[in-house]
């Protein structure tokens, strides 16, 4: 059987249907792979499961002239771990787990704009602490979201269904940027001409770009800036799609009035400052995690990998 390294355990029905076709080892860590054991990864197995945060760099497929390894078969639909040009230079293929994620990163996205723009995780730790003196009519006054305007950077997949449940969940406006035109949506929205168009009109921005070079830092102090002073940032992207020094210079001079992050720019690591701030709500990577989620990723690498050593094109190749 051929031989197939899992970076990080996956759910047992999962891993169940993966012993099925192949001999696997399962790395007994949750930490990510560092450069050095990727490299090592591509020479021993014939094929390779990765996880977020694994080290597939150019200098990793370059240390290994003749890898044994001829896929990458990713869990997640997020890849900017991976130098996909290296790997197709060295004849390997690298798949995803588009569809499966949508809705439930969504969600995330809805999540952190509500705890953001009502305040809730500081209403809760206000709660916890016992320091709450009971209600009165001034007392944590948030946004309400009803008629606000959305903005959505990245109007792919997941962007849509943010825009769907913004729309039809809030009756928010919506306005977006996307590189390509995007039409058929099922709802009205207003296609913009530039980032920093949406982000002068918007009262609420969720950031839904992929992770890569393109999009590094596409959240600076010239973004920020453009934002109006009451809007809140939401990023369920990839952490270094904004530059957290810039986020949190903006934050203290009162340039946005909050942010809502599930995803850091040197995750796990959060700034401290980020940290103090009550409105900031920061979650730990929630956006797939839910079990039949995370089921449902894993069969999409399931079938990714049978098909490709089947000799068919693998269903969710890039």
């Amino acid at each position: 059987m051929r031989t197939l390294l899992v970076s990080r355990q996956l759910p047992e029905n999962v891993m169940q249907a993966l012993a099925a076709d192949f001999t696997v080892t399962t790395r007994d860590t949750t930490q990510p792979m560092l450069q050095n054991e990727a490299a090592k990864a591509l020479f021993d197995y014939d094929a390779i499961v990765p996880t977020l945060g694994d080290q597939f760099t150019k200098e990793a497929f370059q240390s290994v002239p003749s890898p044994r390894c001829k896929i990458l078969a990713n869990f997640g639909v997020g890849y900017n771990h991976i130098n996909v040009d290296a790997a197709h230079a060295m004849g390997i293929a690298v798949t995803n787990t588009p569809g499966a994620v949508t809705d439930a990163t969504a969600d995330i996205a809805m999540t952190l704009i509500l705890m953001t723009a009502r305040r809730a995780g500081e209403g809760e730790r206000l709660v916890r602490s016992g320091n709450w003196a009971g209600w009165h009519p001034t007392q944590m006054l948030g946004m309400h979201l009803g008629g606000k305007t959305l903005g959505v950077i990245g109007m792919g997949r997941i962007g849509k269904t943010i825009a769907r449940k913004c729309h039809f969940g809030f009756d928010m406006d919506v306005v977006f940027y996307n590189r390509s035109r995007v039409s058929g949506l099922a709802h009205s929205a207003q296609q913009l001409d530039s980032i920093t168009a949406v982000l002068e009109q918007s009262d609420v921005v969720a950031i839904a770009v992929p992770g890569s070079p393109q999009t590094f830092h596409l959240i600076d102090e010239s973004a920020l800036n453009a934002m109006q002073n009451h809007a809140i940032l939401i990023n369920i992207s990839r952490g270094d799609v904004i530059k957290e020094t810039a986020l949190i210079a903006a934050l203290e001079a009162g340039l946005i009035a909050g942010a809502g992050m599930d995803v850091y720019e040197n995750e796990p690591h959060i700034p401290d400052a980020l940290l103090a701030m009550e409105n900031v709500t920061l979650l730990p990577h929630l956006g797939t995690n839910a079990s039949d989620v995370r089921s449902d990723m894993g069969m999409m690498v399931v079938a990714n990998l049978k098909a490709y050593f089947a000799g068919k094109t693998a269903p969710n190749i890039v």
